[in-house]
């Protein structure tokens, strides 16, 4: 396993997040997929473990890790359990994480202590039906009245946006028009049951079964004009320095997936007997399995190095693009190989490789699709 920039620290959460998921976690992964059911005990429990407002600093209720951290108990939540590893990346890359860089001192006072408790859930709206990648096309409106936002629109695919233990939402709002006739696009803090706004959540997921995904609907939803999050206008700003951290939580998630899809291919063919032999011995398995630790090796150094970048302050808006990509893209190569592996037995429920072949698809699309990374990283080399 790659040892570039780890420390001592590094190494006690790798070992602690591992020994975590591999007690408390694999042993109901199957079992929450199945029934599609979010486990607020199980989030409860991370939060106990210092899962949520990781890199919050003390003073507000979080650890003060840096991101490597963040992203290697991501990763090793991933190895086991994508659904449990999005709740933890969504919550702290999209929930607490733009309320912590950009909130007011009264905002992160309110909110982030509770939210890094495991105990309450924070969203953050971006996606509507019409707004995905493109998400200047955002319809959602908040209107300023009587020192009030008055809010009328709806969101769709926002994880952890109607859990019994959900508080809250960002969402990403029009506001008015700027000078050069685009939109002005703001973000503003919704609390769950203000009026006016309701939460439903989906059902029927191919991935992440064991996670909350919802729609979201703001009919005149009025809340206090204090609850703009940043400055007026500031809505697209925050949205991507949000995304540019939230696609390396993405890439831990494919890394720690492919990591886990690997072990489990591999562990199979040394049991696995055919003609006689174990199939790790024919040289087409036994290739198969080098090809296989080499991309994870790949994306492990891709990622960490986009972690230095950002925890050593330096840009890392390209890095953490590549990083997304290449690290989905590797959980889609790895996943499928170890389902070939597998043979059948890779296609039944039950198998862990069932599971993650499912979950892995997502990761091509979420915050921010291939394509899209593909058009940053472009647009960084001059194109």
């Amino acid at each position: 396993m790659n040892q570039m920039n780890l420390n001592d620290e590094h190494n006690i959460i790798r070992a602690s997040i591992r020994d975590f998921a591999e007690r408390e976690i694999k042993p109901v992964a199957g079992e929450l997929d199945e029934k599609e059911e979010f486990s607020s005990g199980l989030t409860a429990k991370m939060g106990s473990l210092g899962l949520f407002g990781t890199t919050v600093s003390e003073e507000y209720g979080g650890h003060g890790l840096d991101y490597l951290s963040y992203v290697i108990a991501v990763e090793e939540l991933a190895r086991v359990d994508g659904s449990q590893a999005a709740t933890v990346a969504a919550h702290n890359s999209l929930g607490t994480g733009p309320i912590f860089y950009f909130g007011t001192e009264e905002q992160k006072k309110k909110y982030l202590p509770p939210l890094c408790t495991g105990k309450a859930l924070w969203a953050f709206g971006l996606t509507e039906a019409g707004a995905g990648s493109d998400s200047q096309a955002t319809k959602t409106t908040a209107q300023l009245k009587d020192g009030h936002w008055v809010i009328n629109g709806s969101k769709t695919f926002i994880t952890n946006g109607s859990a019994d233990i959900t508080a809250g939402v960002t969402v990403k709002a029009v506001t008015g028009q700027r000078g050069d006739g685009k939109k002005e696009l703001s973000t503003i803090l919704v609390e769950a049951g203000t009026p006016g706004f309701t939460a439903k959540t989906m059902k029927g997921k191919m991935m992440w079964r064991g996670s909350n995904t919802s729609e979201m609907f703001f009919e005149n939803c009025r809340v206090p004009a204090g609850n703009l999050l940043g400055g007026r206008g500031d809505g697209a700003k925050i949205m991507l320095t949000a995304l540019d951290s939230g696609r390396l939580a993405i890439g831990a998630m494919g890394l720690g997936l492919a990591q886990g899809a690997f072990e489990a291919a591999l562990k199979y063919s040394k049991e696995r007997k055919q003609f006689g032999q174990a199939i790790s011995q024919f040289q087409v398995i036994a290739f198969k399995l080098a090809d296989m630790a080499v991309k994870v090796e790949a994306a492990r150094n891709l990622l960490y190095n986009a972690c230095w970048l950002k925890d050593n302050a330096k840009p890392f808006a390209k890095e953490a693009a590549m990083a997304k990509l290449y690290c989905s893209e590797v959980a889609k190569d790895v996943a499928d190989e170890a389902v070939q592996i597998h043979g059948g037995y890779g296609l039944l429920k039950g198998y862990e490789v069932e599971r993650f072949y499912r979950d892995q698809r997502l990761l091509q699309i979420g915050e921010g699709t291939s394509e899209i990374q593909r058009l940053v990283i472009s647009r960084h080399l001059g194109l």
